[in-house]
């Protein structure tokens, strides 16, 4: 889950399969770690983001849902330009052997991208260092 104000990664789980256990441990860690009463939520229209018990735990959150249009992939460019980062600057550099190898590259990657990785949109700092600034 990414925060658009300062592109921080909030909350990421790591899975074999991307299912609703997934979205929903995934939206559960963001809950646990941010005030997300009353935020916007933007997924795609998978199954996963379409059923009962995702738009169940928004409402009880407080979460606000929007769903890109069928088809229309523009919606989605933040966080398809932060995979490209990601493969680019990460995963495309190694050869991972094991599972426990790429999980350990995913959280250097996603705490270097958080806390050191500068953005010229954000005045040249990185996501964590714009949050706490504004803060």
């Amino acid at each position: 889950i990414k925060d658009l104000y300062n592109n921080e990664i909030v909350a990421y789980k790591i899975s074999r399969r991307n299912d609703l256990k997934l979205v929903i441990d995934t939206l559960e860690k963001a809950i646990k770690h941010r005030n997300v009463k009353g935020i916007l939520l933007h997924s795609d229209q998978g199954i996963q983001y379409t059923s009962r018990t995702y738009h169940q735990l928004l409402e009880k959150y407080q979460i606000k849902v929007s769903m890109s249009r069928k088809g229309n992939c523009w919606d989605n460019a933040c966080i398809e330009s932060f995979f490209s980062h990601f493969k680019s600057e990460c995963f495309h550099l190694h050869t991972f052997q094991t599972a426990s190898e790429v999980k350990d590259a995913v959280h250097q990657y996603i705490h270097f991208y958080n806390h050191e990785r500068f953005q010229k949109k954000l005045n040249n700092l990185s996501p964590y260092q714009y949050r706490t600034q504004a803060a």
